[in-house]
């Protein structure tokens, strides 16, 4: 299958290829292109701001979590009838999972796509050494095609002419397209990044809008697009869901918390519940009463908790029915953000109380990739299962485990436990990407469908 695609990339974190990844998605759409939009790594944001440009979800591409053979399926799959694809990198081009080479760098992403890379390069405070800049880039690995390179945060005309000069002189590498350093795009931030698309609404559509025109008019599209086309076709099949999971009878109703507070999820999670027979049901807790009618089991992603504190806690019938139907056994798979809201407390405000741990936002940034072990069973994983995954958080639970504890792993200090296993509950902070796990997606399946054979009960 030929999809022609781009891989955005930056010599490191800040060089604003977020900007010029969103905004190119926008402007090949404002075409009238069917465009298919691309993040490297576990981030969930970018790809939120991603979709609003594309009108399609944005896909995480994650070699650490997935495992680099599913790469190029999990592409072909969300790349599914597009036109083009924009796949934005993550940190610097080399950048990857700490002490594991390339592993789930974009470096890796692009060759395993064979995907041509353009560079976004910071060229402020800079002008002839910005071709010693990209020549080392270009260099450094011969199996990444650096193609191309768009100059940000330009400052003048005559910046832009001894950039390019010095270009055309040491590096090779066409230059295409140059951003002034007075064009700004509001795209407002907080601890964990930018601010979700989905909690600005009208604000994130203006800045996607905003994007699409700064980029279509400071970049040569139709070059991209041709860059793009020169991308060979990828003799992988695509993912299917329904090929990593068997369909479980019963068709039972599961209830997946959004909205603003609980905006984090990967678009395959959802389609492996409803490859695995479940009917997967959305619904808001800052806004719903209680569960949707009939849910045989509950998941509680990640988010932003802490932002709507106030609300969450004011809800309470539905605190109340979450707690009333975890205890009656209702199966709950939560993570991160839903950890923090089925605990007693969040930063002093009542939670769901299903879990005997409060919680409180610090000023410690616990980042990084976890390779872990389920210690015991549960609705999710079988014990002695392995899974990869990712926390990024700056809230702390405690206690941080329960007993029994959901996983175990080796960090720098040795041995840890995290997260909680109780009765039918699965709550931890580390995020799964069920594409690199899909048996915990059937096993959960399975559970709703045994929940939702039981006699039913009063309530």
């Amino acid at each position: 299958m030929n999809i022609p695609r781009l891989v955005i990339a930056a010599p490191s974190s800040g060089a604003g290829k977020t900007t010029v990844a969103t905004g190119l998605i926008a402007a090949l759409a404002a075409r009238g292109l069917a465009v298919s939009p691309h993040k490297v790594g576990p981030d969930y944001i970018d790809p939120g701001y991603h979709a609003l440009a594309a009108g399609r979800p944005g896909r995480n591409l994650d070699a650490y979590m997935c495992g680099e053979e599913r790469i190029a399926p999990l592409f072909l799959h969300g790349a599914a009838g597009a036109d083009v694809a924009v796949v934005e990198g993550v940190m610097g081009l080399f950048d990857g999972a700490a002490g594991r080479g390339e592993l789930s760098s974009t470096a890796q992403v692009a060759k395993l796509l064979r995907a041509p890379v353009v560079l976004v390069v910071d060229a402020s405070s800079q002008s002839r050494s910005v071709a010693a800049l990209v020549h080392g880039f270009a260099s450094w690995d011969p199996e990444v095609r650096l193609a191309g390179v768009i100059l940000n945060r330009v400052a003048s005309d005559r910046h832009e002419e001894l950039l390019r000069e010095a270009l055309e002189e040491g590096s090779g590498v066409p230059v295409l397209g140059c951003v002034r350093r007075t064009a700004s795009v509001a795209t407002p931030s907080r601890h964990l990044g930018l601010i979700p698309a989905v909690e600005r609404s009208a604000d994130a559509l203006r800045a996607v809008r905003d994007m699409g025109e700064l980029v279509a008019a400071s970049v040569d599209l139709d070059a991209l697009l041709a860059l793009a086309r020169t991308a060979p076709p990828l003799a992988d099949a695509a993912w299917s869901a329904g090929a990593e999971v068997a369909a479980v009878g019963g068709r039972p109703r599961i209830a997946v918390a959004g909205g603003a507070a609980f905006s984090f999820s990967y678009a395959e999670n959802a389609e492996l519940l409803a490859a695995a027979g479940a009917e997967v049901v959305a619904f808001d807790p800052l806004r719903d009463e209680d569960l949707p009618e009939g849910a045989a089991a509950l998941v509680v992603g990640g988010g932003f908790p802490e932002m709507y504190v106030g609300e969450l806690s004011a809800n309470e019938p539905l605190r109340r029915a979450i707690a009333a139907r975890a205890a009656d056994g209702l199966p709950v798979a939560a993570e991160c953000a839903g950890l923090l809201y089925l605990g007693r407390e969040l930063d002093g405000r009542p939670m769901c109380g299903v879990l005997d741990t409060s919680a409180r936002m610090t000023e410690r940034l616990t980042l990084g990739y976890r390779e872990a072990v389920a210690l015991g069973d549960s609705v999710l994983a079988e014990a002695g299962s392995r899974v990869r995954g990712h926390e990024f958080h700056r809230t702390v639970c405690e206690p941080g485990a329960g007993d029994p504890p959901a996983w175990g792993w080796r960090g720098p200090a040795g041995p840890r436990t995290e997260g909680f296993v109780q009765g039918s509950v699965h709550a931890s902070y580390l995020h799964l990407h069920w594409a690199g796990a899909p048996r915990l997606a059937e096993r959960f399946v399975r559970a709703a469908a045994a929940f939702g054979a039981r006699p039913v009960r009063p309530r």
